[in-house]
């Protein structure tokens, strides 16, 4: 056996994030999931929209290089950043044998508005995206489908909401998630009787109508995996 037959093979490693933030869509005026892409500045796919992120650096952990490629090219520091998945086809680059380990993030809304806008960073509707640089929409499918599953049975919805937030606005989450209504007042009784989905003694000012109460995420009282989707009614 010679050196020639030790050398590994030649696969090189990135690192991409796809960041799902609700936004109003608008046309419909509907709370919708967006997500930022980058514009690639040079071959393959020059002039392509992507997704944000970069080669793995050997002197960080892959989790540090997907929060810093994100503060680079979005200025985004997600609270929620987790592995989705690893994406390893042979022919998914045109310029070698590339192994992408992808992240996802979920910001809130005021998080979202924070992040950097330009002719080279754009937000685009989840469901209405171009035709992205390398498998890129593969990707995103992929992530969409995690979120749509996971949001039924864990309490993932929370990252998008603030520190308080009313029953309404965590059922607009579960709506535009999910590309489906949902009726109030099930939802009501289903979110009261989550654990973990605490009442507060605060509400909504300035309405014309009764001001809605504000609630809040407990993580301590909440049981693994709840959702008001998975209370029965």
């Amino acid at each position: 056996m010679n050196a020639t037959t030790l050398r590994p093979p030649a696969i090189d490693l990135a690192v991409s994030t796809v960041i799902f933030a609700l936004r109003r869509h608008p046309e419909s005026g509907l709370p919708t999931v967006w997500l930022p892409l980058v514009r690639r500045v040079s071959d393959p796919f020059d002039g392509r929209w992507a997704l944000p992120g970069g080669w793995a650096d050997p002197a960080e952990t892959l989790d540090d290089t997907a929060a810093r490629k994100l503060r680079e090219t979005t200025r985004l520091e997600p609270s929620y950043l987790e592995q989705l998945y690893c994406f390893g086809e042979v022919d998914r680059s045109p310029s070698g044998r590339v192994v992408s380990v992808v992240y996802w993030a979920l910001v809130r809304a005021d998080e979202a508005a924070r992040a950097l806008e330009g002719e080279n960073v754009r937000w685009f509707a989840a469901d209405e995206l171009p035709d992205l640089a390398f498998d890129h929409n593969a990707i995103v499918d992929y992530a969409l489908w995690r979120l749509r599953t996971k949001v039924e049975y864990a309490r993932i919805a929370h990252a998008f909401l603030g520190e308080t937030f009313t029953l309404a606005q965590l059922r607009e989450v579960y709506e535009a998630v999910l590309q489906r209504p949902l009726d109030p007042a099930n939802f009501r009784r289903q979110a009261e009787a989550t654990r973990g989905i605490v009442r507060t003694d605060e509400v909504v000012t300035g309405g014309r109508h009764r001001p809605p109460r504000l609630y809040r995420y407990d993580p301590d009282l909440a049981d693994p995996g709840a959702s008001p989707l998975a209370t029965t009614a």
